[in-house]
C-alpha cells in the first residue's frame, strides 16, 4: 500500500499566491508536490487550469478573470461559426458525416448516471464540444477516447467554455503520447527500447511468441490510460502528474512498463502468446494510482542509478556517454507561459 502526505488542499493552494494573485512560489516546487501528493478535489479544477496552459503561471488574479472572459466569448464565437458552416460541412464534408456518426455511437454508449440514478454528464453538451474540436483541430482528428476524456472534463468545470478550452490544452500537452497519428507510434517505439535496456528476458519472449504486443497495446496511450482505474479520482491523479512534466518528459511510457511488469510472471510462466498477453493487459483495471505512480518513478530511479539517463539536465546534452535510447529527460518547462 502506497502512503502518501494530504494532497493540496485550498488553504495551501492559495497560500502559492499574494494579494494580487502572482505566483508567490515556484513553479518547480509546486509541481513537485503534485507529483507527490497529488490535489484536493477543491483545488483541480484551477490547478488543472494553469497545469494545461488555460492560464499562464505568471499571470494575477485580474488577468486572468480577463483571460477567463476572453475563452467564454472565443468558444461562443466558434459555436456561431460551426452553426454556419454546419449545412456546407453535411452536403460537401464526408469526413464530417462519418465523424459525427462516430462521435454520436461513441456517447450514446457512455454511462451518463451514477450508481444512484443520478445524471453526471449532457450528453447533447458533450456532442456539441466534440464536434467542435473536430471541425477546429486539424491535427488531432476525432479518434475513440475522446469522448471519455471530454466527459471527464465536463464532470471537473461548470461552462462549456471551459470544458471546451481544458480539452484543447490538454490534447496540446499530451499530443505525443495520446493522440494516434501525432504520437502514439513514437510512445510504442519507447516502450520496446525500455523493455530490451530494462528486461531483456521479458522483451525476448515479447519479440518470440509474444510478438506484436507491444504494439497492440496502443489503447493504453490513446486513452491515456484511463481504462485502467478504478475511479474517476484515480484518472486525475494520473493525469495531473503527466501534466506537471514530473519526474521526467514521456513518463506515461514509464506507466506503460509498470503495468507491463504487473503481468510478467504469468507471462513468462505461461509462455503466453500475443492474444493472451493482450487479455491479461486488457484485465488490468481498478488500478490504484498512487501505487501505479509510484512504480513508474522506481523505474525512473533505476534508470538514473544504471546510468542510462543523467542525475540533471537534459539527457540529450552533450557529455553525458551514448546517445539516451530514450528522449526522457529531466523536468522542462512547456507549459504557456
Amino acid at each position: 500500500m502506497v502512503k502518501r502526505k494530504p494532497p493540496i488542499d485550498k488553504t495551501e493552494w492559495d497560500a502559492f499566491f499574494d494579494e494580487n494573485g502572482l505566483l508567490a512560489k515556484s513553479r518547480d516546487s509546486i509541481c513537485v508536490n503534485i507529483l507527490e501528493r497529488g490535489l484536493h478535489p477543491f483545488v483541480r479544477t484551477e490547478a488543472w487550469k494553469f497545469l494545461t496552459g488555460y492560464y499562464s503561471w505568471q499571470s494575477s488574479q485580474d488577468e486572468r478573470l480577463t483571460v477567463d472572459s476572453a475563452r467564454r466569448k472565443n468558444y461562443e464565437a466558434l459555436c456561431e461559426m460551426y452553426e454556419k458552416i454546419q449545412p456546407l460541412l453535411e452536403n460537401l464534408h464526408r469526413n464530417f458525416m462519418e465523424t459525427r456518426n462516430n462521435i454520436a455511437y461513441d456517447i450514446q454508449k457512455l454511462h451518463d448516471k451514477d450508481h444512484l440514478g443520478n445524471v453526471l454528464i449532457d450528453k447533447k453538451r458533450l456532442e456539441k464540444i466534440l464536434l467542435l474540436s473536430y471541425v477546429c483541430n486539424t491535427q488531432a482528428e476525432y479518434q475513440q477516447g475522446f469522448h471519455e476524456m471530454v466527459m471527464l472534463f465536463q464532470l471537473m468545470v461548470e461552462h462549456d467554455h471551459e470544458t471546451f478550452w481544458l480539452f484543447q490544452f490538454f490534447l496540446q500537452k499530451t499530443e505525443h503520447s495520446c493522440v494516434i497519428n501525432i504520437g502514439v507510434g513514437k510512445n510504442l517505439d519507447m516502450l520496446n527500447n525500455l523493455i530490451d535496456f530494462l528486461d531483456p528476458v521479458f522483451a525476448e519472449h515479447l519479440r518470440g511468441k509474444g510478438a506484436g504486443t507491444v504494439q497492440s497495446l496502443f489503447p493504453w496511450f490513446c486513452f491515456c490510460f484511463q481504462r485502467a482505474f478504478k475511479s474517476f479520482e484515480d484518472v486525475w491523479r494520473l493525469w495531473e502528474v503527466l501534466l506537471t512534466g514530473k519526474p521526467c518528459r514521456n513518463f506515461q511510457v514509464l506507466v506503460a512498463y509498470s503495468m507491463l511488469q504487473m503481468v510478467r510472471e504469468q507471462v513468462l510462466q505461461e509462455s503466453m502468446t500475443r492474444d493472451d498477453i493482450i487479455l491479461a493487459c486488457n484485465n488490468l483495471i481498478d488500478l490504484d494510482a498512487d501505487v501505479l505512480i509510484s512504480a513508474a518513478c522506481l523505474i525512473y530511479a533505476e534508470l538514473i542509478q544504471r546510468g542510462l539517463l543523467p542525475p540533471q539536465g537534459d539527457c540529450t546534452a552533450r557529455g553525458h556517454g551514448p546517445r539516451p535510447w530514450f528522449p526522457v529527460s529531466l523536468p522542462v518547462d512547456q507549459a504557456q507561459d
